[in-house]
Parts: structure tokens; C-alpha cells; sequence
């Protein structure tokens, strides 16, 4: 029987075991974990579970009586060490396993600030993993004036978190905007003034020059000759795709992992899904960066594994909760030419994405019809009105009678 291995214990990897199993894989099954914890949520991490209102145990993807039931053996707190690929054989330690086909899960690391910059000081903290969390808690719980490094939406939950507690936040961001990489202007000026309202000092096209303090955070530098008194600091300057393991088992990288529209390799019996991955997309590649995208795309490649041949093809989306708001995106918008925005600032809203091939993306603010739509019109690949989008008056339902 086949021996599937998954090096990566995260979203992806937890989700691709399961559909193994419930695909009908009867061979032994292997999910290997750097983390001495069971596969859990992470986007609770920066929110809920930062503020205290949701335990560990709520985090967990499936309890452990699951992965026994499905006679899936979870080994956690355990990184391996090297990729085999022509034995097919990984190292853990001095432990050998082999595998018949291996899926590399791997997921992203943080990007953390240099120690040029005073990233090693106590009191600074990256947000990523449950490790990173707990051990920020103790800070978080006592510091009054919070300084966050990166106006992404990492960067701007964890804003929210702090302001929501009562703490002097000031957020920097050195591109011209926040969300700059990921969202329109238009967004971007709806998310300013949502945090400007509720006391977040935000701060654009400003960098950091460094923090100051002995061995604890106490100040930090701007490269704009400001000086800030702050008791901690959270960063959130964005995610690389972990390939280590890949690269040193010789397998081809192009930002992350590369694979092909099946979620292959260039290594024969290895694949790849999740954060790490890259994939054929549009003429060119892509990694796509979410929770939807990591289960979509490891239950693809589970399926391929057991020889369905299924192209991956990705209906993105995406959600970020700040405040008593919650975001939804449909669609990816880089290529825009066009925003239509419907509603007003109060009260529900949504900004419409459109490129020369029509709609591309749709920001919904409060929103859940606009954004359940707009994910119905992505996947019909249909035609959308412009001008029926930007009628205040319009129902928005015309336009699936427009594209039945």
C-alpha cells in the first residue's frame, strides 16, 4: 500500500490527511509537524484569541480523536531535517521514514525586523504562530503605548485589538498607504478612517529607523526624525513562503514552491499546497496567501494524489474582521482600471473591482449580499455592468439575470 507523508501540520496539511482518507486512501498516512501542537486556526490569532475570548482548544482544526479515528499518525514537535528525494526517504533527527509520494505543506514564516533595528529587544513581537501569540500575551496585557510595523491586514487587526483594549496605538506604514499591495485607494481610505476614529495613530509613507532601550523596548525612531515612547511592538511587515526543505531537496522555486496545475513538483512523488506553494495562473504563476486557498487547493492535490488529474483552479477570497467590522473580498483586483463603490460610509458597503476583462474583485465592508454575490459573478465568468453597479437605485440581483 502507499506510504503518504505531509511535512507541514497547518491548514493545508490538515486538510489534505482528511480528504485522503475520506477519498478512500487505504496506505499508511503520515503528518509531521514543527509545532508541538495539533493543526489549528491561525486568523483568530491576531483577534480573538489575542483578546482572551477564545481558548487554545477552540483553535484546533480537529480534536486528536479524529486524526486516531482515521489512523492518521501525527507526529508534532518534530522538524524534518532533509528531503530525500531519489531514496524517498525524509530525516527527522536521527530517524529515517520513507514515503511513496510526500506532500510539503509547509506554509510561511513571519518576516521579522532585523537586529540592526532592534527586532531582538524584549517587548517586540511578530504574529503568526500560537508560540508568537503566547509569548506576547504578558506584554500585550500590561503595555500602554503600542507601536505596529506594517499597515497590512495583519498589521491593522492587531490595531484593532489594541485600540479596542484602551492602548495609544500608533501604526506605521512605509508605502504611500495602508493595504497598498492588496486593496484600491478607495479601500484603503475606508480602512484609515476606521481606525483614525477609533484613536489608531496611523502613519504613512514613514519607516522605522530603529528601536531604542537597553534590553526591553522603550522608544522607537522614525525616518522621519520622530521619536516615539513605546512599551511594545508588534510586527506585521508580511510573510515568506517556507521552502527550506524544498530548496534543499533540489526542487525548483519561483516564489514558493513550484508546482504545476495539478500541485506536482519537479521532483517526481513530491507536491506541494498551501501557503508555500506556486501555481499556474493566467499566463504567468501565483501563491495565494489565505485559509480558502490552502484547503481548495491541499484537497486538490490529495485528489491528484490518488490519480484524479484535476486542474486547481482557484475562486479566491479572503476576510479580515477589525472592530466591529468585518471585510469580505471576492476575487483578486491587481490590474484594476476601474472602482465603482456602492453604499456610504455608515452602513454597509462594497467597492467593485473592474480591469479590462471586466469584474475582477469586490471589497464588501458589512456587506455579506454584496460579497456573496460578487463570488457568484467571479465564477460565472459572465459579464458585469459597470453601470448598473454604480446605480445607487439599482437591485444588485439584476445581475445574475444579466449573466443567467
Amino acid at each position: 500500500m502507499s506510504r503518504i507523508v505531509v511535512i507541514g501540520a497547518g491548514q493545508a496539511g490538515a486538510s489534505l490527511v482528511a480528504r485522503l482518507r475520506k477519498s478512500g486512501h487505504a496506505g499508511p498516512i503520515t503528518l509531521i509537524g514543527a509545532e508541538p501542537v495539533l493543526p489549528y486556526q491561525r486568523p483568530p490569532l491576531s483577534k480573538k484569541y489575542l483578546l482572551g475570548q477564545m481558548p487554545a482548544e477552540a483553535l484546533l482544526l480537529r480534536p486528536a480523536a479524529f486524526y486516531a479515528a482515521n489512523d492518521i499518525t501525527v507526529k508534532l514537535g518534530t522538524p524534518v531535517h532533509e528531503i530525500d528525494p531519489v531514496a524517498r526517504r525524509i530525516r527527522l533527527g536521527d530517524a529515517v521514514l520513507a514515503y511513496d509520494q510526500l506532500a510539503l505543506t509547509t506554509g510561511s514564516t513571519a518576516r521579522r525586523l532585523p537586529s540592526a533595528l532592534g527586532g531582538d529587544l524584549a517587548g517586540v513581537h511578530s504574529v503568526r504562530s500560537l508560540a508568537d501569540v503566547d509569548a506576547m500575551a504578558h506584554d500585550f496585557a500590561r503595555a500602554q503605548r503600542v507601536l505596529v510595523v506594517g499597515g497590512g491586514y495583519v498589521g491593522l487587526e492587531a490595531a484593532a485589538v489594541a485600540a479596542a483594549r484602551g492602548q495609544a496605538v500608533t501604526l506605521l506604514e512605509m508605502a504611500p498607504r495602508i493595504l497598498q499591495r492588496v486593496a484600491c485607494v478607495e479601500t484603503s481610505d475606508y480602512f484609515r478612517a476606521l481606525h483614525g476614529a477609533n484613536g489608531v495613530d496611523i502613519r504613512e509613507g514613514v519607516g522605522l529607523a530603529g528601536l531604542t532601550g537597553d534590553d526591553r523596548v522603550r522608544g522607537a525612531e522614525l525616518t522621519d526624525g520622530t521619536r516615539l515612547a513605546v512599551d511594545m511592538v508588534i510586527v506585521g511587515i508580511g510573510i515568506d513562503p517556507d521552502t527550506r526543505l524544498a530548496q534543499t531537496a533540489g526542487l525548483m522555486i519561483d516564489n514558493g514552491i513550484a508546482t504545476d496545475a495539478f500541485g506536482a513538483t519537479s521532483q517526481p512523488g513530491i507536491w506541494a499546497a498551501g501557503d508555500c506553494a506556486s501555481f499556474p495562473h493566467q499566463g504567468g504563476r501565483i501563491r495565494l496567501e489565505s485559509v480558502q486557498n490552502a484547503v481548495d487547493q491541499a484537497e486538490c492535490v490529495a485528489d491528484n494524489m490518488l490519480g484524479a488529474a484535476r486542474a486547481y483552479a482557484p475562486q479566491p477570497w479572503f476576510w479580515s474582521d477589525q472592530y466591529d467590522l468585518k471585510l469580505q473580498i471576492a476575487g483578486l483586483g491587481a490590474g484594476h482600471r476601474h472602482i465603482v463603490v456602492r453604499g456610504a460610509d455608515q452602513g454597509p458597503r462594497s467597492h467593485w473591482y473592474f480591469g479590462d476583462q471586466g469584474l475582477l474583485a469586490v471589497d464588501a465592508m458589512n456587506d455579506p449580499r454584496s460579497f456573496m454575490l460578487a463570488r457568484r459573478l467571479l465564477q460565472s465568468g459572465l459579464p458585469v455592468d459597470p453601470q448598473l453597479v454604480a446605480d445607487p437605485a439599482a437591485d444588485l440581483r439584476n445581475l445574475l439575470a444579466q449573466t443567467a
